[in-house]
């Protein structure tokens, strides 16, 4: 089991590499912890805004969102919620598996983990301003749950630092490969400290000793030439 390959198999933080899957420690990791929370917390935004988030007045029968009777802020916080929830359950499998999975395709996924959380950091971000600003335009003779809108909010903020940290842990994830391929791997072709094999002819000590001639040493000297004898 070489280097390099001892390398590759942990690299891009798969610390499980090697051995058998060791659940309790996988639970215990910080990137776990922060997908389970970022799982629930999708959980409540979407769930409570489809449970209890559109209203209907007395004299209509129309539905409307509780967020200022804006449809659209609804609409954006259910999307973003379900997405969220699909992929924390996906990178949960994908993070469970991640030891067996080949070292090309490891960089794939950090990269788009680093690239998904950042994104959907933003996007929680905006969706925390968005409804906030319609629950504070929100008129108070609407029939609302004022305890539903709040934890919508509330779990609406709590989701930027948990993906925040998410997409912090990606990139040290990213880091981590790349510095061990640049400080450990090394091409034996251009490695010029690692010392040439003897030759087949070096004798102790490098020293160059030549294998003995086929042909004998006791060589007709010119001049005494041998008549064949019939």
């Amino acid at each position: 089991y070489s280097r390099v390959e001892k390398m590759s198999s942990s690299a891009y933080g798969a610390s499980f590499a090697g051995g058998d899957f060791d659940f309790v420690g996988f639970l215990k990791q910080p990137q776990t912890i922060l997908r389970c929370l970022s799982w629930v917390f999708s959980i409540v935004v979407f769930a409570t805004i489809t449970a209890e988030g559109y209203i209907n007045q007395h004299n209509s029968q129309e539905i409307k969102c509780m967020f200022n009777e804006n449809d659209n802020a609804c609409n954006y916080g259910v999307g973003i919620g379900v997405i969220a929830f699909l992929a924390c359950v996906i990178m949960l499998i994908i993070d469970a598996n991640f030891p067996q999975i080949s070292n090309a395709h490891r960089k794939i996924i950090v990269v788009g983990d680093l690239v998904f959380s950042a994104l959907w950091t933003l996007l929680w971000f905006i969706c925390f301003c968005v409804l906030a600003n319609q629950w504070a335009h929100t008129s108070t003779k609407l029939p609302v749950s004022h305890d539903a809108a709040r934890a919508v909010v509330a779990f609406t903020f709590f989701s930027i630092p948990s993906w925040g940290l998410l997409a912090y842990f990606a990139y040290g994830r990213y880091r981590q490969g790349v510095r061990e391929f640049d400080q450990e791997y090394r091409d034996p072709a251009n490695d010029h400290t690692t010392p040439y094999p003897p030759g087949p002819y070096a004798g102790s000590g490098g020293a160059p000793s030549y294998q003995q001639s086929p042909f004998s040493h006791s060589q007709e000297q010119p001049g005494e030439y041998q008549p064949p004898s019939y």
